[in-house]
């Protein structure tokens, strides 16, 4: 069991994080306005592999990205994005499919996102990625992965090598309907999956389109029910719950300004993974990703730099 109170050791590693997931244009509106009267849009690097990885390097850590984009300008685009920004592309697969996309309508609460897909869950389980897994000190995965094959069996077969090589697993359960095939009961493999996991972090609206709308403190004793060792439940400005299944605390938020909620809960994560391989106590990991999580909330889009005190550059890697 995680105790809240005292680090999680990590296994000494080249890299700290592999994230699998999603790679792709995030469309973002210019205004807080309705998709049918805005006619103006920003297009950003996006998904959560690739905002998670992004953060973690500006936060002084060293990130790896397994993901499959397009052999098309917006793939280029991105590659690009990424190597700027000192992340290898090593294990970034490219495919004949367009690359993938999300339109959204910027806002202060919810994003309304329309997904358009195309090569983001193209990924397979190659020798390199199964390289790549036991480089790693974490693994993580979302919900957009193990939506669609090939992509699903190559993060159920990274979750089996991430757990006999030591490594830490970390599941987003972002689950949104719209973008399984709707002939499969996504919300149920879902729920299938969270076992498996180490470290789940839902957010409020993830919990009421797996469940059902209801209260945090019963979706999170769902999360448990279902095998999940340690949940952070997000909440918004109502803070977080955490719980290893002994002792739940509940945190407020620290957001004191809401710009885009767009990523934020990419940041929470890199954020908390920071604290993990800083050697925070659990808990203060937490309250670490919440800071970093209300550092991008004051921001459009991606966070360019964090300030001095949050970025780990010059922290030990060391191991057990």
């Amino acid at each position: 069991m995680f105790k809240l109170d005292r680090p999680i050791k990590l296994k000494e590693r080249p890299n700290d994080i592999l994230t699998m997931g999603e790679l792709l244009i995030d469309m973002i509106s210019e205004a807080y306005d309705d998709m049918v009267d805005c006619n103006t849009y920003n297009r950003f690097l996006g998904g959560s592999a690739a905002n998670l990885a992004l953060n973690m390097k500006k936060l002084g850590l060293r990130p790896l990205v397994a993901s499959a984009v397009g052999r098309d300008g917006f793939g280029a685009f991105l590659l690009r994005h990424l190597e700027r920004e000192g992340i290898p592309t090593d294990h970034i697969q490219l495919t004949d499919e367009s690359t993938s996309m999300v339109v959204i309508t910027k806002s202060r609460s919810t994003p309304r996102p329309i997904f358009y897909r195309g090569a983001d869950f193209r990924l397979n389980f190659t020798p390199d990625l199964a390289d790549a897994v036991k480089q790693s000190r974490i693994v993580h995965f979302s919900c957009w992965p193990i939506s669609r094959e090939p992509a699903r069996s190559a993060v159920e077969q990274a979750i089996d090598l991430a757990k006999s090589e030591g490594a830490l697993v970390g599941f987003d359960p972002n689950y949104h309907p719209a973008i399984w095939s709707k002939d499969e009961d996504g919300a149920a493999y879902v729920k299938s999956i969270i076992h498996r996991a180490d470290v789940i972090k839902p957010s409020k609206d993830d919990a009421d389109r797996l469940f059902g709308t209801d209260s945090p403190e019963n979706h999170l004793a769902r999360f448990l029910d279902l095998g999940a060792k340690l949940v952070i439940f997000t909440m918004g400005a109502d803070g977080i719950l955490v719980s290893n299944g002994a002792e739940t605390l509940r945190l407020d938020s620290v957001a004191t300004e809401v710009v885009d909620v767009t990523g934020a809960g990419d940041a929470f994560w890199a954020g908390f993974y920071a604290g993990l391989v800083r050697g925070l106590p659990l808990i203060g990991a937490v309250e670490f990703g919440m800071e970093v999580s209300a550092y991008k909330l004051r921001h459009l889009g991606p966070v360019s730099r964090y300030p001095k005190e949050y970025r780990l550059a010059e922290i030990s890697h060391g191991g057990e």
